[in-house]
């Protein structure tokens, strides 16, 4: 029985370290993982697909939590329910899913509780992300990337553009690409 380890973050600004080191004290055979949302599905996450490549019928599949595969509540059923189909094994390390230890049915109802509370989650998460949104916005935050040209730039951009230059002999003069340029024209027309 081989034995293979899954994590996943979020963001590449989430640290994968503390689900690796778990996964390492299971003393798991192989360890994959991805940067990605947990929204995402099973097909789109290119270290989990070649991981469940190299597991066959008795192999299990380690991860800390099983929201690591899934937040959303049919992609956790589907995805477990598919696994077992073809007699993989799936253990959490938070100790509330073992599928060596109980009987499919039970490891069913189990998902799909566990499913519902991590979709619950991602529903609060996005609740709370929109809230602090709306409180920071109204307090004048801007939100996105930091401008990479100066206000002589934009200035500079607009200028050619209305003397009839062409996108591409901007660009050439600024050092900028076509599509910034159309950004920076849009944005000082839009101001």
């Amino acid at each position: 029985m081989t034995i293979y380890g899954y994590f996943r973050c979020s963001t590449n600004l989430q640290d994968e370290e503390r689900q690796i080191r778990a996964l390492k004290d299971a003393k798991v055979d192989f360890i994959n993982g991805d940067k990605i949302t947990g929204t995402s599905n099973f097909n789109s996450r290119p270290e989990l697909s070649k991981l469940l490549k190299k597991m066959d019928s008795g192999s299990v599949l380690v991860i800390s939590e099983l929201s690591r595969l899934s937040r959303s509540f049919l992609g956790m059923v589907n995805e477990i329910s598919v696994l077992l189909e073809r007699g993989i094994q799936i253990r959490t390390l938070d100790g509330r899913l073992d599928t060596t230890a109980m009987p499919k049915e039970i490891t069913m109802l189990i998902v799909s509780i566990l499913g519902y509370a991590a979709s619950q989650e991602l529903q609060q998460i996005k609740s709370r992300t929109a809230e602090g949104r709306s409180v920071a916005l109204s307090r004048g935050v801007k939100f996105g990337a930091k401008r990479k040209y100066t206000k002589e730039q934009a200035l500079l951009v607009c200028e050619m553009r209305s003397q009839g230059k062409g996108w591409g002999t901007i660009a050439k003069s600024m050092n900028f690409t076509v599509a910034k340029c159309r950004r920076i024209v849009d944005l000082e027309v839009a101001l």
